[in-house]
């Protein structure tokens, strides 16, 4: 199984996420009509954690023992505002809005989280962790829209809004044509 650590945001952020998302598709569409992107449904819309990849079922059912245990990290405030795209060079693969406040709280817990996963076997990814929300993905960018699209994604307006983290979650990803379906299969209370 496909399995992800993420933090769920409330409808309400995920509406307001949404209406960033095409209030930028509309412009794209405008001024920078050659890109292909795929935009991220908003039911899908999360924070990821920790990306843990294909998991066997015994491997899982330890994940979920472990990820039972108190992360020990405190509840926090997550404010969604600001945007841009991945990477910061070079053509763009995924389009993102940034976090105002929660940073710091999201490192804590992915730090946290680190020292009950590698035990288990799961190395960090070698980048830095940098919390954000992906609201598509580039599938095609020409050369001479993606300065275009770089412009556009910097000035779209995107204070989104915040909401209360309660607690993270141990998605399952189910891969479909239609894209990608997650399964909430625990949620791990903070403190």
């Amino acid at each position: 199984m496909r399995l992800f650590i993420g933090v769920e945001l409330a409808d309400h952020l995920k509406t307001a996420a949404a209406t960033a998302a095409a209030r930028l598709r509309e412009r794209l569409a405008r001024e920078a009509p050659k890109v292909r992107v795929r935009w991220v449904e908003p039911d899908n819309l999360h924070i990821t954690l920790w990306f843990l990849g294909e998991m066997s079922e015994p491997d899982a059912e330890a994940l979920v023992t472990a990820l039972e245990q108190s992360l020990g990290a405190p509840r926090f405030t997550l404010r969604v505002g600001g945007a841009g795209a991945f990477p910061e060079h070079g053509p763009p693969r995924a389009l993102w809005l940034g976090l105002t406040t929660g940073r710091e709280a999201l490192q804590t817990i992915y730090e946290r989280l680190t020292r009950v996963l590698q035990p288990l076997g799961h190395e960090p990814e070698k980048r830095p962790f940098a919390p954000h929300l992906t609201i598509a993905r580039v599938k095609d960018a020409p050369r001479s829209d993606a300065v275009a699209l770089r412009r556009i994604v910097r000035d779209v307006r995107t204070d989104v809004g915040e909401c209360d983290v309660r607690h993270v979650t141990l998605f399952r990803s189910h891969l479909s044509p239609k894209g990608s379906q997650y399964e909430q299969v625990l949620r791990v209370p903070l403190d």
